[in-house]
């Protein structure tokens, strides 16, 4: 699917805000994969469709997560991690994209997942960095991913981590198997 296409089809779910992150996101995506030598075309089109679901009503986004059998423990854990499998469920159901490691890629933005791909590590740094991006820590994990995207992935998995924990909010345990994996060289 070529950029226009996809991006006419993910501005009609998204609000203005959301859309210019999702630029954002697309722009950083490609400068990672030319910096790491990713496949440009597959970040470009999974930063795209990333927030697909973003918006999408969570009694809908809830029954698909029971309807398509994702895992049940999301259902106790923030909505904010809904939108990314939903998303890749809806991307491939909507949009027709099919292939696995774009899906995969829009699928864990969110929460990440031990051993993730290239495409994956692009995706979720980019959208933790994308120029919009001002919190705490944003700035330093962009530093990194110029140096290093693997310290850039465990720089912000523990950002989130932290800001999560000062909030007393549940962390999902692919969040911390992410961290994990990565700090222990995949071990």
């Amino acid at each position: 699917m070529d950029r226009e296409r996809a991006l006419a089809l993910v501005k009609e779910q998204l609000t203005e805000h959301r859309y210019i992150h999702t630029i954002g996101v697309m722009e950083t995506s490609i400068e990672l994969a030319e910096r790491y030598g990713g496949d440009v075309k597959k970040a470009e089109l999974a930063a795209i469709f990333h927030d697909y679901a973003k918006f999408r009503s969570k009694e809908e986004m809830k029954q698909i997560i029971l309807e398509q059998n994702m895992p049940k423990d999301l259902l106790v854990h923030n909505m904010e991690l809904w939108h990314a499998p939903v998303g890749a469920y809806l991307v491939e159901k909507e949009a027709g994209i099919t292939e696995r490691d774009v899906l995969d890629a829009i699928r864990y933005h969110t929460s990440g997942r031990p051993n993730m791909t290239l495409l994956e590590k692009i995706v979720y740094v980019a959208d933790y960095i994308e120029p919009g991006r001002v919190f705490p820590g944003a700035k330093e994990v962009r530093e990194l991913a110029r140096q290093d995207l693997d310290k850039a992935l465990i720089q912000s998995l523990r950002n989130t981590i932290m800001f999560l924990l000062k909030k007393n909010q549940m962390i999902y345990p692919d969040t911390i198997f992410t961290y994990n994996s990565l700090v222990t060289g995949g071990k």
